[in-house]
């Protein structure tokens, strides 16, 4: 239901004002700057190998299933992976069927989806990783079979991996591998910038009276942290700063999405902050920039010390 006292949107002169072009500076100019980023630091390079390089290699596809440590075995962090996919989608089904279509509106529910199909894509990378490393185990078994036998004087041929594996097929996986790991660290600053604002400025100062606090409104807003926290501890992935592009880029077509919306069709904010016609909008705009860097830093150290610490507590075992 649309609020009496919202403005109207789609009247032209809601546009036309210095609140406005400033609000657009600091969504615009920072997705400039992160498509800059990514196009001088990556550009095709994932997904173009060169003469001669196996893309699979340069990828590091193995670090979407590999768990941190070699005495974690690679189908616990599959059973952790299918099981947080399934309850997301399970909360996410739940949630849209009770709200509505109406709940892609916030930019929790984007969040929440993302980090839906993130557990999906590693789900998948994490079977086919365990698949990988069942048939190493067994090769480097017939290879010290084999071996034994040389020393014997046996002349049994020489059980090699499978060389059949078609390049399409490792190309496949290594762009996989790749929207995993940026699934992954878009996730890492956008659940944190979800769950601290409304947790520390929504919740608090924002909400209508008699808000309803429910189980799902805490589920939605907690267990996407706390389970990619979980795979955090588990995987392999890293998270150099140069990918917070991707969060940027992220929340930037959300804010823009909401303002296409907004011109379009007169409806509710689904944050305060968004309102243009505030005279306090272009610094809710331009500290909900800012808020980015500490998000994705925060997350960004806790990957960093984890990493630290295991090279230093298990520097034989530690494989990332």
């Amino acid at each position: 239901m649309q609020p009496e006292n919202t403005t109207d949107t789609t009247n032209l002169s809601y546009w036309l004002n210095w609140r406005v072009l400033l609000c657009a500076v600091s969504v615009l100019l920072p997705m400039i700057i992160a498509l800059l980023i990514i196009w001088k630091r990556e550009g095709s390079k994932h997904l173009t190998p060169r003469k001669g390089e196996n893309l699979q290699d340069r990828n590091r596809s193995d670090d979407t299933w590999k768990p941190c440590v070699k005495e974690i075995h690679p189908v616990c962090l599959l059973v952790y992976r299918v099981a947080a996919f399934f309850f997301l989608l399970g909360s996410l089904v739940a949630k849209t069927l009770s709200n509505g279509i109406f709940m892609y509106l916030y930019y929790t529910h984007w969040t929440f989806t993302l980090v839906t199909i993130y557990f999906g894509c590693a789900s998948m990378l994490s079977a086919y990783g365990c698949h990988q490393f069942r048939k190493s185990r067994r090769d480097t078994c017939n290879i010290s079979f084999v071996g034994t036998d040389a020393e014997q004087g046996s002349s049994t041929p020489l059980l090699h991996q499978n060389s059949t594996n078609p390049s399409h097929d490792n190309r496949v996986i290594a762009i996989l591998s790749y929207i995993t790991e940026v699934l992954f660290q878009t996730n890492a600053g956008a659940v944190m910038i979800t769950d601290s604002i409304y947790w520390c400025v929504i919740f608090p100062f924002l909400t209508i009276k008699d808000y309803d606090l429910n189980f799902m409104t805490v589920n939605m807003h907690t267990t996407n942290v706390v389970l990619l926290l979980g795979d955090t501890a588990l995987n392999c992935l890293q998270l150099p700063w140069f990918r917070i592009s991707f969060f940027v880029l992220w929340t930037g077509a959300f804010v823009i999405f909401q303002w296409i919306l907004h011109a379009f069709e007169l409806i509710w904010w689904p944050y305060p902050f968004l309102d243009l016609s505030s005279r306090y909008a272009p610094l809710w705009y331009f500290g909900m920039a800012l808020m980015h860097i500490p998000c994705y830093g925060l997350f960004a150290l806790i990957v960093d010390m984890k990493h630290y610490f295991l090279s230093k507590w298990f520097p034989s075992s530690h494989q990332c």
